[in-house]
């Protein structure tokens, strides 16, 4: 039986208003029926905080410290806290909310893209398993995204390995997520809002109880394009398809550029 194909893109180091412009693109191209389901990797650079799309900025994320890291501030389509984009590799998936495989619920539409992931860290030798809080999922009030797991998100140890964050628009699914390889967690919490810097340094040493990044586990260290290999063969397995490149033409490339305007603005940025 044949499998099903997903065109693949592999966008490689893109600023973080471009990578936020091509995903919505992709949403639109998909739902347009231009293209079939997707799968993408990508990297940032400069580095990025990309904030959920109903988070506040104001007195949560520390903007003037971003600036001083080189970081730039963008605005997600999908919900959630803020996610520091730096040492990672980001995927996206965007699929029909029709589609044969995807469930009706967020939830459980979760769990079925998730397996590309952890088919990924298995074949990177991590012993991961999904997130299955205990009754109601407890939460606080920190901005930050890896502080704890969502349902079916990725943990290693006890600990989150992989933030994910998902969308339903035009009848598309569009769900990324961020897959840490290193982390810097000076440069993490210098970026949040915290009452006086005991609460932040506090915050920050309780961090490593929480989130765990893959060269923390791995005997080697795992580069940006060996983890890019193992989770694209992770997908292929997890979700039982077979990935085709696909490349932009000139037309379709000038679209993600002229919707790059709305991530690189002020009134879309900071409307929250």
């Amino acid at each position: 039986m044949l499998k099903e194909t997903w065109y693949y893109v592999d966008s490689g180091y893109c600023t973080p208003s471009f990578n936020m412009a091509m995903d919505e693109a992709l949403l639109n191209w998909h739902s347009q029926g231009k293209i079939p389901p997707v799968l993408r990797f990508y990297g940032w650079q400069p580095a990025g905080i990309s904030v959920g799309y109903f988070q506040r900025v104001k007195g949560k994320i520390d903007v003037e410290s971003a600036r001083k890291h080189g970081i730039d501030l963008v605005r997600r389509q999908t919900g959630g806290r803020a996610v520091l984009h730096d040492q990672e590799l980001t995927y996206s998936v965007l699929v029909s909310e029709d589609h044969e495989v995807m469930p009706p619920s967020v939830k459980e539409a979760y769990l079925v893209i998730s397996r590309g992931l952890l088919e990924g860290f298995k074949l990177l030798d991590i012993d991961a398993e999904f997130a299955v809080p205990e009754g109601k999922l407890q939460t606080n009030d920190s901005a930050v995204c890896f502080e704890e797991p969502s349902w079916y998100e990725l943990i290693v140890a006890g600990k989150k390995a992989a933030g994910s964050a998902q969308t339903r628009k035009k009848g598309v699914i569009l769900q990324h997520g961020s897959i840490p390889l290193d982390v810097d967690k000076v440069k993490l919490f210098d970026l949040f809002v915290y009452p006086n810097e005991r609460v932040k340094e506090r915050a920050r040493r309780s961090f490593g109880d929480k989130a765990i990044a893959i060269n923390e586990v791995v005997e080697y260290p795992v580069s940006f394009n060996e983890a890019k290999q193992a989770f694209k063969a992770g997908f292929e397995r997890g979700l039982d398809i077979q990935l085709e490149p696909f490349e932009l033409s000139d037309e379709q490339l000038a679209e993600v550029h002229a919707l790059e305007s709305k991530y690189k603005s002020e009134e879309w940025n900071f409307s929250r």
